[in-house]
Protein backbone atom coordinates (compact mmCIF):
# COMPACT_ATOMS: atom_id res chain seq x y z
CA UNK A 1 0.00 0.00 0.00
CA UNK A 2 1.51 3.48 -1.08
CA UNK A 3 1.12 6.08 1.32
CA UNK A 4 -1.31 7.98 -0.90
CA UNK A 5 -3.70 4.97 -0.47
CA UNK A 6 -3.92 5.33 3.31
CA UNK A 7 -7.32 5.42 4.61
CA UNK A 8 -8.38 5.81 7.92
CA UNK A 9 -11.02 3.86 9.59
CA UNK A 10 -12.99 5.64 11.81
CA UNK A 11 -13.99 3.19 13.91
CA UNK A 12 -10.28 2.50 14.43
CA UNK A 13 -9.88 6.00 15.68
CA UNK A 14 -12.21 5.70 18.13
CA UNK A 15 -11.02 2.14 19.55
CA UNK A 16 -7.20 3.65 19.67
CA UNK A 17 -8.43 6.74 21.36
CA UNK A 18 -10.71 4.82 23.97
CA UNK A 19 -7.27 1.73 24.93
CA UNK A 20 -5.91 4.89 25.92
CA UNK A 21 -9.18 6.02 27.89
CA UNK A 22 -8.88 10.04 26.82
CA UNK A 23 -11.81 11.94 25.41
CA UNK A 24 -11.84 13.14 22.08
CA UNK A 25 -11.02 16.76 22.72
CA UNK A 26 -7.82 15.48 24.99
CA UNK A 27 -7.07 13.16 21.35
CA UNK A 28 -7.25 16.48 19.40
CA UNK A 29 -4.94 18.31 22.10
CA UNK A 30 -2.26 15.61 21.91
CA UNK A 31 -2.36 15.15 17.88
CA UNK A 32 -2.53 18.95 17.64
CA UNK A 33 -5.75 19.08 16.37
CA UNK A 34 -8.81 21.37 16.50
CA UNK A 35 -11.32 19.40 18.98
CA UNK A 36 -13.63 19.76 15.98
CA UNK A 37 -11.04 18.95 13.11
CA UNK A 38 -10.62 15.64 15.72
CA UNK A 39 -14.41 15.06 15.80
CA UNK A 40 -14.50 15.00 11.71
CA UNK A 41 -12.22 12.34 11.47
CA UNK A 42 -13.76 10.33 14.14
CA UNK A 43 -17.13 10.45 12.58
CA UNK A 44 -15.38 9.58 9.21
CA UNK A 45 -16.72 13.22 7.69
CA UNK A 46 -12.97 13.93 6.16
CA UNK A 47 -10.36 12.06 5.68
CA UNK A 48 -7.05 13.04 7.11
CA UNK A 49 -3.46 13.57 5.29
CA UNK A 50 -1.16 10.91 5.19
CA UNK A 51 1.22 12.69 7.34
CA UNK A 52 -1.91 13.27 9.57
CA UNK A 53 -2.52 10.19 9.61
CA UNK A 54 1.12 8.97 10.79
CA UNK A 55 0.78 11.90 13.46
CA UNK A 56 -2.83 10.68 15.10
CA UNK A 57 -1.10 6.63 15.07
CA UNK A 58 1.67 8.16 16.86
CA UNK A 59 -0.03 10.29 19.30
CA UNK A 60 -2.41 7.90 19.72
CA UNK A 61 -0.11 4.75 20.68
CA UNK A 62 -0.84 2.42 17.35
CA UNK A 63 0.33 1.99 13.85
CA UNK A 64 -1.15 3.53 10.84
CA UNK A 65 -1.64 0.10 9.93
CA UNK A 66 -3.91 -0.50 12.89
CA UNK A 67 -5.92 2.73 11.72
CA UNK A 68 -6.01 1.49 8.06
CA UNK A 69 -7.54 -1.76 9.02
CA UNK A 70 -4.93 -3.41 7.51
CA UNK A 71 -3.86 -5.53 10.77
CA UNK A 72 -6.25 -6.07 14.16
CA UNK A 73 -2.50 -5.15 16.56
CA UNK A 74 -3.12 -1.81 17.67
CA UNK A 75 0.75 -1.83 18.78
CA UNK A 76 2.82 0.79 17.77
CA UNK A 77 5.13 -0.27 15.04
CA UNK A 78 7.00 3.41 15.20
CA UNK A 79 8.44 5.66 18.38
CA UNK A 80 9.52 8.96 18.30
CA UNK A 81 12.26 10.14 20.98
CA UNK A 82 12.86 13.57 20.98
CA UNK A 83 16.49 14.86 22.48
CA UNK A 84 15.18 17.49 24.49
CA UNK A 85 12.54 15.44 25.93
CA UNK A 86 14.61 12.09 26.81
CA UNK A 87 18.30 13.11 26.38
CA UNK A 88 19.78 10.03 27.27
CA UNK A 89 17.44 7.82 25.41
CA UNK A 90 18.23 9.94 22.37
CA UNK A 91 22.13 9.08 22.75
CA UNK A 92 21.68 5.69 23.87
CA UNK A 93 19.39 5.10 20.48
CA UNK A 94 21.42 7.30 18.49
CA UNK A 95 24.76 5.03 19.66
CA UNK A 96 22.79 2.01 19.64
CA UNK A 97 22.09 2.11 15.87
CA UNK A 98 25.22 2.22 14.66
CA UNK A 99 26.51 -0.67 16.80
CA UNK A 100 27.69 -4.19 15.17
CA UNK A 101 25.36 -7.02 15.77
CA UNK A 102 27.48 -8.66 18.83
CA UNK A 103 27.62 -5.66 20.54
CA UNK A 104 23.81 -4.56 20.33
CA UNK A 105 22.75 -8.80 21.26
CA UNK A 106 24.97 -8.34 24.36
CA UNK A 107 23.05 -4.79 25.13
CA UNK A 108 19.78 -6.60 24.92
CA UNK A 109 20.76 -9.47 26.91
CA UNK A 110 21.48 -7.33 29.45
CA UNK A 111 18.33 -5.28 29.36
CA UNK A 112 16.62 -8.24 29.78
CA UNK A 113 18.31 -9.00 32.91
CA UNK A 114 17.95 -5.60 34.33
CA UNK A 115 13.64 -5.42 33.37
CA UNK A 116 13.45 -8.96 35.23
CA UNK A 117 14.90 -7.94 38.35
CA UNK A 118 13.71 -4.96 39.03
Amino acid sequence: MKESDITLVPERLAMARKQLNISKAEAARRIGLTAASYVRYEAGERSPSPQVTQSIAEKLETSVAFLSGETDDSSPDMITIHKTEAPILFELIKDVQNTDSATLQRLIIYYNHLKHND
